[in-house]
């Protein structure tokens, strides 16, 4: 068996990744990632953690009424900075925007002014809908810390 058998990429990593695929998870490396529009990931620098091209058309293609700019609203109030709360409370309304959906104003043509609808994120009774990705090796870039994950989902 060659020695680089025994590695965690190849007993841990490589595995993992295998079994989200057959999860039905669409994966990725990101050990060579581009980064600009035309990028790998769509990811402007590494200091960016949230693919924004794939979660805006994941928001789109689950939320088919609703016009660009609620979508817009939606990755903004989504991916907004929380770093000055706590992580509890950051982590509790990020769980929440994703569990219940994001609420944004649209105008409302039919009475006229503006309602609330709500941005689904998560599409909770049909996981096919969902966009599930699996990526090894993204590098993110803070301003105190950088890190490569095994494995980002």
């Amino acid at each position: 068996m060659p020695a680089h058998a025994y590695t965690e990429e190849h007993l841990v990593e490589l595995p993992a990744l295998g079994l989200l695929a057959e999860l039905g998870w669409e994966t990725a490396s990101a050990v060579e990632e581009t980064f600009g529009p035309n990028g790998a990931f769509g990811r402007e620098t590494p200091g960016e953690v949230v693919l924004q091209p794939r979660l805006r058309a994941a928001l789109t293609r689950l939320n088919p009424g609703l016009p660009t700019e609620a979508i817009e609203r939606a990755v903004e109030e989504l991916t907004r900075d929380r770093s000055a709360m706590s992580l509890a409370a950051a982590n509790r309304e990020v769980y929440q925007l994703l569990k219940e959906g994001i609420p944004v104003s649209v105008p409302d043509r039919e009475r006229g002014g503006q309602r609330t609808e709500r941005v689904k994120v998560v599409d909770w009774d049909n996981a096919a809908h969902n966009d599930f990705l699996a990526v090894r090796q993204m590098s993110f870039v803070g301003p105190l810390y950088k890190c490569r994950p095994d494995i980002v989902c």
